[in-house]
């Protein structure tokens, strides 16, 4: 019987392999009757030639749908169906897999928009900090506050949960600014070292509160 080379819809689903495309599109003319079980389809070598595509790939295709039971293979004779059930049961199997692949492609993409999403939220607070938060005189209600840890503190590496630094001080920590590094809203593990601009809000008590704060550790050294 000739084969009708056809561009159809099995052929387009870049998502699978080449050999899988073909094997596709072979069990889906099987399924829909186009040939007969029991009846020869063509030699590989015809196949190849017909599908423009490398002897392997149709023996790869050949072999799958031999696999699936779709089809056997006498050898010096050629191809021929064996099951359109088989054809229709392997038809939604690849069903299922190429939406599970579409599934995942979108859920790289989402994420990939996702990171870009992060990146441009942590560049725009970084420009906001530079802009409004680390000139310490700006006018705002509620004041910001820059003050430096001092040199040779004994408590470096220590975080903030640990220091008690809100309960000694009222202070609310906004920034930490570590050489070119800043970090945003930092959290109760956030770590301090000597050096860093700690950038916190609070009234004048606050200031006091916290300068009293280094003062008295400095001067444990």
């Amino acid at each position: 019987m000739k084969w009708e080379n056809r561009g159809d819809h099995s052929m387009e689903n870049d998502a699978l392999p080449q050999y899988m495309r073909i094997a596709v599109s072979v069990a889906e003319r099987i399924a829909e009757g186009q040939f007969a079980e029991g009846e020869k389809l063509s030699g590989r070598s015809k196949l190849s030639s017909e599908y423009a595509v490398s002897p392997e790939t149709i023996r790869k295709a050949v072999q799958l749908l031999r696999d699936m039971r779709v089809v056997s293979v006498k050898e010096q004779s050629g191809v021929y169906v064996l099951s359109a059930d088989n054809a229709r049961r392997y038809l939604h199997t690849v069903q299922d897999r190429s939406a599970l692949v579409g599934k995942k492609h979108r859920l790289r993409a989402l994420l990939e928009q996702q990171e870009a999403l992060t990146k441009q939220v942590s560049e725009l607070c970084r420009s906001i900090l530079d802009e409004s938060i680390l000139p310490a005189q700006a006018e705002q209600s509620l004041p910001n506050y820059a003050v430096r840890v001092p040199d040779g503190w004994t408590d470096a590496g220590c975080n903030l949960g640990e220091l008690h630094f809100w309960q000694a001080t009222g202070a609310t920590v906004v920034a930490i600014r570590r050489g070119g590094t800043t970090i945003l809203s930092p959290g109760p593990y956030a770590e301090l070292y000597a050096g860093d601009n700690v950038i916190f809000v609070g009234d004048a008590d606050t200031r006091e509160a916290v300068a009293r704060y280094f003062s008295a550790i400095k001067q444990k050294t």
